[in-house]
């Protein structure tokens, strides 16, 4: 059963696949916010629900449009890259000028789990790496013009969000299904023992079935030969500054030579806000160098 349209309020799947949307409900037209489209995904990987934010321009063309998924930091949720961050400002400046063209904002939660779920799959907790690469994926694809699944994907984030950029862009590099074109990273968590600095569990809580799912490296190792492009920013004063580093060097081993942008700032809100802008514009310079 389905609601109106495919594109409409509201689209129910109840097909056989237990994993699969079971429910997805589409807010527009929000007041004072043109172009954003809230939603909420009844996920069997999250095993409840899920919120996504999106911004996107009005599209009435055939040619799919790049989608750019922002994922937020700890203690963070959906609305966080909008309400906080400006993301539809930033872009909506950029776009003005035409300094960069039309994109989807994709902004989701990152599953609610504790203070953050690290953006994995974890064994006791959501699966929140699939929720991101497959459930909030088709929902857009779904429900947004101008979406389709040979849109080309961009993954960048903040913080924890930074962390799950790097592991799902690594991670997924190879897989045929996504036209991932970029990746990029701000202020990131580089270790899963980062997240300490921010959360008072136990890190026990982000065990995951296989103990190499959440080291950055492996997955950098596995698909070393198929990465898109990437850009990794950080602050100067930032108290990530040092992992990001490291992180950098690592990757420089393993013959990823990437360079560590360091700016005035912190762990902050006004610096991703100022930042964004950098990797928009990189996203859209990659459009331009491909096929």
């Amino acid at each position: 059963m389905q609601g109106e349209s495919q594109k409409g309020w509201c689209y129910w799947v109840r097909g056989a696949d237990p994993v699969a949307l079971q429910q997805l409900e589409v807010g527009r037209n929000i007041e004072g916010y043109p172009g954003l489209t809230l939603m909420t995904v009844h996920s069997s990987y999250l095993r409840g629900r899920g919120n996504i934010s999106v911004y996107a321009p009005e599209h009435s063309g055939h040619v799919p449009l790049p989608i750019v998924v922002l994922l937020h930091g700890v203690y963070g949720n959906h609305w966080v890259w909008m309400h906080l961050g400006r993301a539809h400002q930033v872009y909506q400046r950029l776009r003005n000028t035409n300094d960069i063209g039309d994109c989807i904002l994709v902004m989701p939660e990152d599953g609610s789990y504790y203070a953050g779920s690290a953006y994995l799959p974890l064994l006791h907790g959501p699966d929140a790496e699939r929720w991101i690469m497959h459930d909030v994926l088709e929902a857009v694809y779904r429900c947004i013009d101008g979406a389709d699944p040979s849109s080309p994907l961009f993954l960048t984030g903040l913080s924890m969000g930074g962390y799950g950029a790097l592991r799902l862009g690594a991670k997924y590099a190879a897989d045929g299904r996504f036209r991932l074109q970029g990746i990029a990273a701000h202020s990131s968590i580089t270790r899963l023992e980062d997240l300490s600095h921010f959360v008072s569990e136990p890190l026990s809580v982000y065990q995951c079935a296989d103990q190499a799912e959440s080291d950055l490296l492996h997955w950098f190792k596995c698909h070393c030969a198929s990465l898109p492009p990437l850009r990794i920013d950080c602050g100067e004063s930032d108290l990530l500054l040092g992992g990001n580093q490291r992180f950098v060097a690592e990757l420089s081993e393993l013959g990823i030579d990437i360079p560590l942008e360091v700016y005035p700032g912190g762990h902050e809100w006004p610096y991703w806000e100022r930042h964004l802008e950098k990797t928009l514009r990189f996203f859209d310079a990659l459009l331009m160098r491909s096929p």
